[in-house]
């Protein structure tokens, strides 16, 4: 007790991790169904709302999805403040629309065929109801309004006289009681008023009918324009684009640059960095990902593969060669080896929400850091510890060089990342925290869930490196082997609920806790 009635606060533990449960599957593989090379998915992204999801696939698609629960209860806004209870439904969603976002092209100067891949897709912000958004291929991003467009329909023409609207009759007799207008333009008020020229006349009664066409029903239809097309700006593959805070600009980010785009304008960018150096046998390392900060529009990340993370800050100068920060871990002595330089390269990188830390994904770890300190990684969760023996044969089919992303809660508590087989890892970053959770992307995520001991939990600071290994899953519950044709690239975290969209090849399965 404190000053007789104040009770002292308990320090709370770590959150309880997750009990995760199948909710949704769209486009959902039948068994001995032959996958078609342009329907498997490239990239998802949830906008800031969480209300809508977007898809890419290899065919050049975008495929839109709206959130439906929020809608479906029925109950008006006070209906639901009179309730004594929460109305607890998890997120579901719908079809919206979907367009084609890009075709097939050829580079005829680099005799370069260009494939209509989509490789990101970012949400831009709305306004008056309609949705904005960027996707780019390999070599030009586009901006795309999705709009609803009202379609009217005439159902039929009237041609009753008694339904008539402004006919002839009703015409002479409001002007029986007018007054003669005074001349105009030299013509005579007794002049009749019918005829309106010498080829063109009408009968003192009027008309028997007037023939009106009517509009009955209007139909609502989802209509994809192309706004702006942003292109010959990068002469290698992009890899990211991200949004800025300001709403205004964006970056685009391939092998060795990074343009700053605005919007508005898609003849002109802006190179920020250039890591190209004067001869090409000097190249040591490439960008691999990049993303503007959350809440800062001077502030931008961008990881290597060297497994290093640079922040620089657009007002230092025009072309960021330095940078503010850099983010890397220091290679423990004798442990370098033919894979060390591949493992270490950085896949993607994201932003927490509230701009805090940044986690990436290399081949075999998950890392997340805090931007105030660059000493290394506040905590570091191996995904692919398992495979190390293994990393020849990762080597010779390609494996090695599957390119995952990760995603983190709204609330910053988990991070996730993908791996073989179609499973997918939930890690626990709370101080104190031992999460770790395998789930296949399946209508039974829970099927290939290894039991583990109970791990004492630590009492952590925000400064304590933590290194947690996830299970060791060199084969699965039923004695199978992992897939390694099977791999779960793509997924994100809905921005306000515990939600995950994932992606298994053709598919896209969204699970809840």
């Amino acid at each position: 007790m404190k000053g007789g009635d104040e009770e002292v606060a308990t320090p709370a533990g770590p959150p309880q991790p997750l009990d995760w449960k199948f909710s949704q599957v769209f486009g959902e593989r039948i068994a001995g169904e032959e996958i078609q090379e342009v329907d498997i998915i490239s990239a998802i992204e949830f906008d800031k709302t969480g209300d809508h999801l977007a898809t890419g696939d290899r065919g050049g698609r975008v495929v839109l999805f709206e959130r439906t629960d929020a809608k479906d209860h029925g109950l008006s806004r006070r209906d639901l403040e009179r309730t004594d209870y929460p109305i607890s439904r998890h997120p579901e969603f719908r079809y919206k629309t979907e367009f084609q976002s890009h075709e097939p092209e050829f580079d005829y100067l680099k005799s370069l065929e260009i494939e209509e891949k989509i490789n990101k897709i970012r949400w831009c912000q709305t306004a008056n109801s309609a949705l904005f958004l960027l996707s780019t291929n390999d070599k030009t991003i586009k901006f795309w309004k999705v709009q609803e467009k009202k379609i009217k329909k005439i159902s039929k023409i009237i041609a009753d006289p008694s339904k008539a609207v402004g006919n002839g009759n009703v015409a002479s007799s409001s002007n029986s009681n007018s007054p003669k207008p005074f001349p105009t333009n030299g013509v005579s008020p007794d002049r009749s008023c019918n005829h309106l020229g010498n080829d063109i006349s009408f009968p003192p009664g009027g008309l028997p009918s007037l023939c009106l066409p009517v509009v009955t029903s209007q139909e609502t239809n989802l209509v994809a324009r192309c706004r702006r097309v942003y292109g010959h700006a990068h002469d290698y593959h992009i890899n990211s684009i991200s949004n800025n805070s300001d709403g205004e600009t964006f970056i685009s980010a391939d092998d060795l640059r990074i343009n700053l785009w605005n919007l508005e304008i898609s003849n002109q960018s802006f190179n920020i960095v250039d890591l190209k150096p004067a001869n090409m046998e000097d190249l040591t390392e490439v960008i691999t990902s990049a993303e503007f900060h959350p809440a800062h529009c001077n502030m931008l990340a961008y990881s290597s593969s060297k497994g290093s993370i640079r922040l620089i800050d657009l007002r230092q100068s025009a072309l960021c060669d330095s940078h503010a920060k850099l983010f890397e871990e220091s290679e423990a002595p004798g442990s370098r080896s033919f894979f060390t330089e591949i493992i270490a390269s950085i896949s993607d990188i994201k932003f927490a929400k509230d701009g805090r830390y940044i986690l990436s994904r290399d081949y075999m770890t998950l890392k997340l850091w805090d931007i105030n300190m660059d000493s290394g990684p506040v905590a570091t969760f191996q995904v692919h510890e398992y495979l190390r023996p293994k990393l020849c044969d990762l080597y010779e089919n390609d494996s090695i060089f599957d390119k995952f992303e990760c995603c983190l809660s709204g609330d910053g508590l988990r991070v996730a990342t993908g791996s073989y087989s179609n499973l997918f890892r939930v890690f626990g970053c709370a101080p104190g925290s031992t999460e770790a959770t395998t789930l296949e992307a399946t209508k039974n995520p829970m099927r290939r869930q290894v039991q583990t001991p109970s791990r004492p939990s630590r009492s952590l600071n925000s400064i304590t490196r933590v290194v947690r290994q996830a299970e060791t899953l060199g084969v699965d519950a039923n004695g199978n082997s992992l897939d390694f044709t099977t791999k779960l690239l793509h997924l994100a975290w809905h921005p306000t609920e515990n939600l995950i969209a994932c992606v298994a090849a053709n598919s896209l399965y969204m699970y809840y806790a």
